[in-house]
């Protein structure tokens, strides 16, 4: 017990300073890319001419092509961390530039999620920290120790970046360990809070949306049974549309060349009259939880629309990257286009919260992760306790909605 522990706070803080030194590189190249600094009231270039715009996507879906097709051709396969987990050794230094990629074409306005490259790297220092201890000849980790070693560490590493240590330990034990026992949630939540201490020492503790309406009333649960079931379709729907992307049908070395810039290229073209459409979906998100006028549902309509088929366009033109934050980006707008509707019956409803639950309700279902969705989103927006009741009966009816699909022979 003596290792895991050590090797509980070791990587605890290897792993937050990792998803620092990739958050503060996805800084820089917003910066340089795009001219602006992301944060919750700007989470996209609005202020930019679109052509600028535009040209980010392009050069660094170009860039990002070239860097993968090296990757691909010229070095080590990357491992991922399912087989990492299984006992796979990832190489270094292609997993290190695999994950830099990543970020880099997100901050330049490409269509993905963020949130794998630090996961990924996590994974990859927990089983270098493995390799240590082995030579220090301190290895007394069992075959499960080691595997909840480099769950938590991926969970830790999505803890780092948005300040979410429930969400990353209930990523580790729900959707890479799947074994929720007092050990795996020890070493994963104290592993993903002193990543968080770590991150938060350096960007602070903001929240990564803003609800203007963080209080939550009994007044929202006809909305959600409604609501609840539509989101777990939508949801299952949008992880086939995942899995196929990112499956077989993914680009790959020369293909990588030509898909990848032309995916970058209808992004950008999209993003010169919409830039919501562009980078993990913050955006769109924040603008749907913020919209306060039915003149923008059709404008919410189209950016639900376009932002899935580019997510699954970029994923299947051989990128790499999460579907978190886009999946509530695009559940969010559809919640608030439902809540647009609600609030004609129900004066007083809020089109926030509305939004919110759509965002948590796609998000379980597409991710077929309810924990992990419902605490992501409670911490990341820093809502009231009040949230709880009418998000977890929206994923508990999407989860069931989505089963039945998904389920399907």
């Amino acid at each position: 017990m003596g290792v895991l522990a050590l090797s509980t706070v070791i990587l605890g803080i290897v792993v937050g300073l990792s998803s620092v030194l990739l958050s503060l590189f996805l800084e820089l190249v917003e910066h340089f890319f795009l001219g602006f600094e992301e944060n919750t009231l700007m989470p996209v270039s609005t202020h930019i001419a679109g052509g600028q715009r535009f040209l980010s996507v392009l050069i660094g879906g170009i860039i990002a092509a070239i860097v993968w097709f090296i990757v691909q051709t010229k070095m080590k396969p990357t491992v991922g961390i399912n087989k990492a987990m299984d006992g796979d050794e990832m190489p270094f230094w292609p997993s290190v530039v695999h994950a830099v990629t990543q970020v880099f074409y997100v901050a330049t306005g490409g269509s993905v999620g963020r949130e794998l490259a630090p996961r990924e790297l996590g994974a990859l220092l927990a089983q270098r920290w493995e390799k240590l201890l082995r030579r220090w000849h301190m290895d007394s980790l069992t075959a499960d120790d080691r595997r909840l070693l480099i769950a938590a560490a991926a969970g830790a590493g999505f803890a780092g970046i948005y300040i979410a240590p429930i969400t990353g330990m209930l990523f580790a034990v729900e959707i890479l360990h799947k074994n929720v026992s007092k050990r795996s949630v020890a070493v994963s939540l104290t592993m993903s809070t002193i990543a968080m201490w770590v991150g938060m020492s350096v960007h602070g503790f903001h929240p990564y949306y803003f609800v203007p309406d963080k209080h939550f009333t009994l007044g929202m649960i006809p909305f959600v049974i409604v609501v609840g079931p539509l989101m777990g379709v939508a949801g299952a729907y949008f992880r086939k549309a995942f899995q196929w992307a990112g499956g077989k049908a993914k680009a790959k070395q020369v293909q990588v060349l030509w898909q990848l810039p032309l995916a970058a290229a209808v992004t950008g073209v999209v993003a010169i009259f919409f830039p919501q459409i562009m980078g993990n979906g913050r955006g769109l998100a924040e603008f749907a939880i913020n919209s306060t006028s039915t003149k923008v549902i059709g404008v919410l309509l189209i950016g639900m629309l376009l932002k899935a088929a580019i997510t699954v366009f970029t994923l299947k033109a051989g990128t790499y990257g999460g579907t978190l934050a886009p999946s509530i980006g695009i559940g969010g707008s559809f919640g608030a286009i439902l809540g647009f509707g609600y609030i004609m019956m129900v004066p007083g409803a809020s089109v926030a919260q509305a939004a919110v639950i759509g965002a948590t309700a796609l998000l379980a279902a597409s991710q077929q992760a309810p924990l992990m969705a419902l605490f992501m989103m409670f911490e990341v927006s820093h809502l009231d306790y009040t949230a709880l009741m009418p998000m977890g009966l929206a994923v508990s009816l999407a989860i069931l909605t989505s089963k039945m699909i998904l389920d399907k022979k």
